[in-house]
């Protein structure tokens, strides 16, 4: 049984999110909730308020996150932090350990038969290649994997108190291997975090928590996701796969990421982002007050078409200036560099290692379910010419 969606639901039973955030962004692009909260839709709004920290506080959270939760000179600090472990060097050294493991997936997969690709290649590879850039050991992956899936269902399920008790799992992983490495004997990403500083002054356990949590407990399953995106747009997309089988041939690494970015502009499984006001403003005339929560939603934003006059066309050159997949701004994601070479890997290995890739006929796509975007099941047919025994 696949635990990441409802084993009732049948291709089309879930709407596709996008469709609902089109129709209401065009109809009143700013919305109000029951709850107080407001809904930031078109891509200037949802732009400005990023780059407007001031106003649109990013300590939203009850929980102190780092950095997400943090603005101005202290988030600054951690980010100058987190940014050293995420250059384009380091970010290179991790690459090799990446296409072993994507080379690998791709190899074990069966041809002609269906293949789940969230499952059976987002989610394996996220965590395997995760686990190897923080020295994690391979006997947790398991773990890892197991928390994925109780994490989506977590978050799916809207229960305060289920979330808050599956985080809490999480943390208790990554508490139980900071232990080995406080003798020094070992040495990795996760122990260099751990001898860092911010300030002059040593990381707290608490805050070594809270930066592992963010590298990993969302990229675990945004990793997946794109995966999930990426393969159905090819599958269901012949020449668009064509093309970048031709940019893998060719060699086009940059280029490659830039197809791949672009497909995710035009399914952007990474929805919203929260912030809180810390005055009263106002946005297309709609008055905001002090201490509204307010959503930035990164999937709308992408494809509005007072920005992008065909959302779904796929141009990478032409949409990349304004292309919000990765947020903008101060609290633009850190980890970009990793995710497109972590996301170009695993899809480089998967065409390269076929002829080619089609959807599989006997169970169809389903739908994320809202909040949520992107794909919850992607069954797939590797060389659907070949005959799997």
């Amino acid at each position: 049984m696949d635990p990441q969606v409802d084993p009732h639901a049948e291709a089309g039973t879930y709407p596709d999110l996008r469709v609902q955030l089109d129709a209401q962004r065009a109809e009143c692009p700013v919305v109000r909730h029951a709850d107080g909260s407001v809904m930031l839709l078109n891509h200037f709004d949802v732009a400005s308020a990023a780059l407007d920290p001031e106003t649109f506080s990013s300590a939203v959270s009850a929980h102190r996150a780092l950095p997400n939760s943090l603005d101005g000179a202290e988030h600054r600090a951690y980010r100058d932090l987190i940014d050293t472990y995420l250059t384009d060097d380091e970010v290179a050294a991790q690459e090799p350990q990446a296409r072993d493991h994507a080379t690998a997936i791709v190899a074990a997969l069966p041809r002609g038969v269906t293949v789940r690709t969230v499952l059976d290649i987002g989610t394996p590879f996220a965590v395997r290649t995760q686990s190897t850039w923080l020295g994690w050991p391979r006997e947790i992956e398991d773990e890892l994997v197991q928390w994925v899936a109780d994490n989506h269902a977590a978050t799916r399920s809207g229960d305060r108190a289920r979330m808050a008790a599956v985080a809490e799992r999480f943390d208790a992983i990554i508490r139980s291997l900071l232990e080995p490495r406080r003798s020094g004997e070992i040495d990795d990403v996760t122990s260099r975090l751990m001898r860092d500083t911010v300030d002059g002054r040593p990381l707290e356990d608490a805050e070594i928590v809270s930066i592992l949590r963010n590298w990993t407990a969302g990229d675990l399953g945004s990793l997946a996701a794109s995966v999930g995106v990426i393969v159905h747009h090819l599958a269901t997309d012949v020449a668009l796969q064509s093309h970048l089988r031709g940019l893998v041939a060719a060699g086009r690494t940059q280029d490659f990421e830039d197809a791949i970015e672009e497909i995710l502009r035009i399914d952007d499984p990474f929805v919203s982002n929260r912030r809180i006001t810390t005055r009263d403003t106002e946005v297309r005339g709609e008055s905001i007050a002090v201490g509204t929560r307010v959503i930035l939603n990164w999937t709308a934003a992408n494809r509005d078409p007072e920005v992008f006059e065909e959302p779904d066309s796929f141009n990478p050159a032409e949409h990349a200036a304004a292309n919000l997949v990765f947020g903008i701004g101060p609290h633009v994601c850190p980890g970009r560099a990793l995710t497109l070479m972590e996301l170009r890997v695993i899809i480089w290995a998967l065409l390269e290692g076929t002829t080619a890739i089609g959807m599989s006929h006997e169970r169809g796509p389903v739908r994320e379910l809202a909040p949520g975007s992107g794909w919850a099941r992607v069954p797939i047919v590797l060389d659907p010419h070949q005959i799997a025994g």
